[in-house]
């Protein structure tokens, strides 16, 4: 006998449509699998053989043959366990072929029946919505994550048995109606009244929100680098839902999407370890996944004391920040994950960290310190629009106990600015003032005289690059932005000259 189940596999970020086709015939006992199975793939064989057998369910002991359509692309992943499970059930006259094939099957079997939590199961409820099919059963801790897509039914199962009679008798069982993002506003645990002093560090973080550009911050141990930076999502603007769907997405492959949250509404901040490799920064493997940057997307990556980083893990962080997408290449496929982010970045400014720190001496050679920066290549640098120097406080800044600034306030500004942005980018997928290509910059960074002889100086003195100067152009763009300004003015441009530090101490390259 022979049945047809729908399922789906998961590439990159994207689903496709798979055919799970099992033929039961007389012969030998024999469970094949075909179609480039994985090993966790040919090991569904003994977990759905046991899992039948223990949700008391007829395990038929003749030669079985699975075949997973299309042939020519690698299945991985224990998500095929459950439309198996069916299919041999159609074939053996259980349950009716006609039936299942009204549904998308999706989940992963224990042995005692039980349906386990699947990763990727956004995708694929996005994919059903544009095929022919709208039911697909889920395990039950995935059914928040499946309701999201609209115009599809879901069914939960949390056992092999509950699939099976959902098959049987689906009018039975009402479609899964998730709440959505209902309930899902973001809530930080932070905020920046908790910081002391460093205004000029907190303006240049407000700016940074405010256009989407990249920041360093170089200073001594202790002067509120990670603090600062740990603060920045709560002033970036609120995700829209296309935006949240998109990083839902990303954490639904990751495996890192809490059954509870189905919606992810609060922008990332990722903050890899400084031992992390090429692929766990940017993705990778022999069937590439997502690593921090994209994980980062529409969010925060905060790389803390980036010296420490390999050089050549830093290096493959410059394609991602010019385009805002990963493109990850195999002998077999090409995958290309999305990655537009903040980098963050903190450093010291010496090996020992005390080189502009009054109250301390360094100890460092000269050598050392250009060593030392020199970690950092100068094209990584150059992508990244503002170097502030972040001070030590002082005594009476310590213990001042007057709070600051609330993120509440600061997110306002940032809010208005990005909405003066959306209105100036409508329709040309451009998504704040640091995605600007040339064109755009030749059209809303048109600067006064006075201000482009200020420009023409500080090129001269700093050695500006044609990208630094851009950048420059840039964060004039949304300093103006934040003022409620039409046009860039002279001090708009200062500001932004003045967030090029290590240009102008000659520390780049």
């Amino acid at each position: 006998m022979f049945a047809k189940v729908h399922s789906a596999a998961v590439i990159g970020i994207d689903a496709f449509p798979l055919e799970i086709e099992v033929d039961v015939s007389g012969g030998n006992p024999n469970f094949i699998i075909v179609g480039l199975p994985d090993t966790s793939v040919s090991e569904s064989k003994e977990r759905v053989r046991t899992a039948l057998i223990n949700s008391k369910l007829t395990f038929p002991f003749r030669k079985i043959v699975v075949n997973m359509a299309p042939a020519d692309i690698r299945k991985e992943g224990a998500s095929f366990d459950l439309p198996i499970a069916l299919g041999i059930l159609a074939a053996t006259e259980q349950i009716s072929s006609e039936k299942l094939e009204t549904f998308l099957i999706i989940g992963e079997l224990a042995l005692d029946g039980a349906l386990r939590r699947t990763n990727g199961v956004l995708p694929v409820a996005a994919m059903l919505k544009e095929s022919g099919i709208k039911k697909v059963i889920v395990p039950k801790e995935n059914a928040n994550e499946a309701s999201l897509v609209e115009g599809i039914d879901v069914y939960p199962a949390g056992t092999l048995s509950e699939a099976v009679n959902i098959v049987r008798a689906e009018e039975l069982f009402e479609p899964y109606r998730g709440n959505g993002e209902a309930g899902y506003s973001p809530v930080y645990q932070v905020d920046f009244s908790d910081v002391k002093g460093q205004e000029g560090a907190k303006r240049a973080l407000e700016v940074a929100a405010a256009g989407g550009h990249n920041l360093i911050m170089i200073g001594p141990p202790g002067s509120g680098k990670t603090m600062l930076a740990k603060r920045v999502p709560t002033i970036l603007p609120p995700m829209s839902r296309e935006e949240a769907l998109e990083v839902t997405r990303i954490f639904s492959i990751s495996g890192l999407l809490s059954p509870e949250k189905a919606l992810i509404m609060e922008r990332s901040f990722r903050s890899p370890h400084h031992s992390a490799s090429k692929a766990g920064l940017v993705g990778g493997g022999a069937v590439p996944r997502p690593g921090e940057v994209s994980l980062a997307h529409r969010g925060v990556l905060f790389l803390d004391e980036i010296p420490e980083f390999d050089r050549n893990v830093l290096e493959v962080l410059r394609q991602p920040m010019e385009d805002g997408i990963v493109t990850i290449s195999r002998a077999t496929l090409s995958l290309t994950f999305p990655a537009q982010f903040m980098l963050i970045a903190s450093m010291n400014p010496c090996p020992c960290g005390f080189a502009t720190d009054p109250s301390k001496e360094c100890t460092c050679p000269q050598i050392a310190v250009r060593k030392y920066l020199m970690k950092i290549s100068g094209p990584l640098m150059d992508r990244i629009d503002i170097h502030i120097e972040v001070p030590r406080l002082k005594f009476d800044e310590l213990t001042r106990y007057r709070p600051g600034e609330p993120s509440e306030d600061i997110r306002k500004r940032v809010i208005e600015a990005r909405g003066i942005q959306k209105k100036r980018f409508e329709n040309m997928k451009v998504y704040a003032n640091a995605d600007m290509l040339p064109k755009h910059i030749k059209k809303y960074c048109i600067l006064p005289t006075d201000a482009k002889g200020l420009l023409k100086q500080a090129n001269e003195q700093m050695g500006l690059s044609a990208r630094a100067y851009d950048r420059i152009l840039k964060l004039s763009r949304t300093i103006a932005d934040l003022a409620g300004s039409e046009k860039i003015a002279t001090e708009h441009v200062a500001e932004a000259i003045q967030y090029r530090s290590l240009d102008r101490a000659g520390m780049m390259g």
